[in-house]
């Protein structure tokens, strides 16, 4: 395996015209064969990003570089090197899966021999063989998806871009988007670079990952290392008796210091880790409250993300978005 970045970026910056800076100085490294989860809200600068390592869009300032290539001055080179399924399909409604495949294989130059054992074995991966011969105006939108997967995977590329692949599938759909994803990585050895917001499809799919808030970024590492940065796990109680409330955050503040909770409850953040559990249960024990309920909240990504930004990931895009304002990439 190369020890070279397959993608590198540096102070890469993208300006429009009217607005903020929807890029704004993003540094990242993805390396060979790693699955790189790219997450952050709406708006945040995800899909700009990619338009930019795609060669769609031109950077304001800075450098990218993409399998050893630099994208402005050697897109050609970029291009024969990755697929990229984005946010919205180029599908042909009127054209059958399997025409589509025929299209993209002959677009791609191989040999007229390989194009229908080629588009055969991606339908195949991507579970459409018996969907082959329908026209796509007629798929759900997890079969337009995976579609769109397999039209990017003809030409065998060394990297893979997919924007937001998932947004709006349901869970059968996304499970077996998820299966592939891995299956590229594990398998094939394809760098994958997945934006998303889902933070679950980020913990379960991503060797490491970037957050990206406002056009920078805010944190980078392995799912675990930025949980693990944001402290230790808490646990959160709700007595039986609501007058022992008082009583049970005496007893609780023993093991670790206060954090924010519902009325009704109390909550610690454990000093000595989800190994002091059991003692916190005898300690409430001996002093002869009733819990009705407990919890142990271990530290995710979303809390990475409230540290990091002081807010929550989820409808954390809400209001006017950069990306959505964006001109079409094609014609930038």
């Amino acid at each position: 395996m190369s020890s070279s970045p397959a993608i590198e970026t540096a102070d890469l910056v993208r300006e429009f015209k009217k607005g903020p800076r929807a890029v704004d100085g993003v540094d990242i490294q993805v390396a060979p064969g790693e699955v790189f989860g790219f997450l952050g809200p709406n708006g945040a600068g995800k899909s700009t990003t990619v338009h930019m390592l795609t060669t769609l869009l031109p950077p304001t300032s800075g450098s990218a570089r993409v399998a050893g290539h630099d994208v402005v001055e050697e897109g050609t080179r970029v291009r024969a090197a990755i697929g990229a399924a984005l946010q919205e399909a180029a599908l042909d409604p009127f054209l059958t899966g399997r025409e589509h495949m025929k299209l993209q294989t002959a677009l791609h130059g191989l040999p007229r021999e390989q194009r229908a054992r080629r588009g055969d074995e991606l339908l195949g991966r991507v579970g459409l063989t018996d969907a082959a011969d329908r026209k796509v105006g007629g798929y759900s939108g997890g079969m337009k998806r995976r579609l769109d997967l397999a039209l990017a995977l003809v030409h065998g590329p060394r990297i893979l871009f997919l924007d937001e692949p998932t947004t709006g599938l349901d869970v059968q759909s996304r499970s077996a988007l998820w299966a592939e994803v891995q299956r590229l990585a594990s398998d094939d050895g394809v760098t994958v670079f997945l934006t998303t917001q889902y933070l679950e499809e980020a913990d379960q799919l991503a060797d490491r990952i970037a957050i990206i808030d406002r056009g920078k970024i805010v944190a980078q590492g392995t799912p675990d290392d930025l949980k693990d940065e944001i402290g230790r796990p808490s646990v959160e109680v709700i007595p039986a008796e609501p007058a022992d409330l008082a009583r049970m955050k005496s007893v609780l503040a023993r093991f670790g210091e206060s954090v924010a909770s519902p009325p009704k409850a109390a909550a610690v953040r454990l000093s000595g880790g989800d190994a002091q559990l059991a003692d916190v249960v005898r300690a409430l024990d001996a002093e002869g409250i009733r819990v009705q309920h407990l919890q142990l909240h271990a530290p995710t990504l979303d809390d990475v993300f409230l540290a990091k930004t002081g807010r929550h990931l989820e409808g954390a895009g809400d209001g006017a978005a950069v990306e959505d304002a964006e001109p079409d990439p094609v014609a930038a």
